[in-house]
């Protein structure tokens, strides 16, 4: 059957768009792995350069002699949407509103919150471990001693009796230690708690210290495997439940802040402007 062809049916345009190809990828990979054999082995930098080798012929291959393009017809002229008609007027769009692009989070907590909310975290945390040196190891210096020996790797390899005795200098060493890392992580609960979905106290409290122990489970055990020996977990993951809890709790009540991106263009510009409302904003 011959097609009957409408004459009076407008030609369709049509443009040439480059053929899509998997070419520069399959190179990527290969000079990936060509780079990765240098620190495994010399098999995975050879299939690298194969890899590379194909896909730079392929890509060639996709450009000369001629290039490949793939034919894109276009709508005729009355099915096209109607042109974009710009307009003079200028309104302050809200945020989030009218396709206003917004960035999470609107508003963060203070820092001032997740240093607070780390020492609270550490002051539970240390009752805790204090009462596990109490009634497990019927010393006080025994949990001090041990996170100490994250400093002092003869602490690791000491003795029972050596571990739950005083020592001045693992005193001050596992303090220190403790005071920073617990002030250091209630400043990423503070910075990342508002990232996060609903139920902070659920990630603040039980996601985060799983998270977090199993991590040091994992370091500690690859690094050191007489210290992961003398860690009692089940204890160590109550402790962190406890830290988890009691710095989500402070920066969880703590008055949230706006971003930038609520602030007037001068604000953000830096331009003073006395009694303006993001100066008490930033003033908290």
């Amino acid at each position: 059957m011959t097609p009957v062809h409408d004459e009076h049916a407008q030609p369709r345009e049509r443009i040439d768009l480059p053929a899509p190809t998997t070419s520069p990828m399959v190179v990527a990979v290969g000079i990936t792995l060509a780079f990765a054999g240098l620190i495994t082995h010399a098999a995975v930098s050879v299939v690298g350069i194969a890899l590379a080798l194909i896909g730079a012929v392929g890509w060639w291959r996709e450009v000369l002699p001629e290039e490949r393009v793939e034919p894109i017809s276009l709508r005729p002229i009355d099915l096209r949407p109607s042109a974009v008609v710009p307009s003079t007027a200028v309104e302050r769009s809200s945020i989030g509103e009218g396709a206003h692009r917004t960035r999470v989070p609107v508003e963060i907590q203070p820092y001032s919150a997740g240093i607070r909310g780390g020492i609270v975290g550490g002051i539970a945390m240390a009752v805790l471990a204090l009462a596990y040196g109490l009634i497990a190891q019927r010393s006080l210096w025994y949990p001090i001693n041990l996170l100490s020996a994250v400093a002092m790797p003869a602490l690791a390899h000491a003795s029972l009796a050596e571990l739950r005795a005083f020592s001045l200098l693992a005193l001050v060493i596992g303090t220190i230690v403790h005071g920073l890392t617990s002030v250091l992580v209630g400043l990423l609960y503070a910075v990342i708690l508002p990232m996060l979905p609903r139920r902070h106290m659920l990630w603040g409290g039980v996601v985060a210290p799983l998270l977090w122990t199993g991590l040091l489970w994992a370091v500690i055990g690859i690094v050191d495997p007489t210290l992961a020996a003398r860690v009692d977990w089940p204890w160590f993951v109550v402790s962190q439940i406890a830290f988890g809890v009691a710095a989500g709790i402070v920066v969880a009540r703590a008055h949230p802040l706006a971003t930038m991106q609520t602030w007037p263009l001068a604000a953000r510009a830096g331009v003073e402007a006395s009694g303006a409302p993001f100066d008490q904003e930033r003033d908290r």
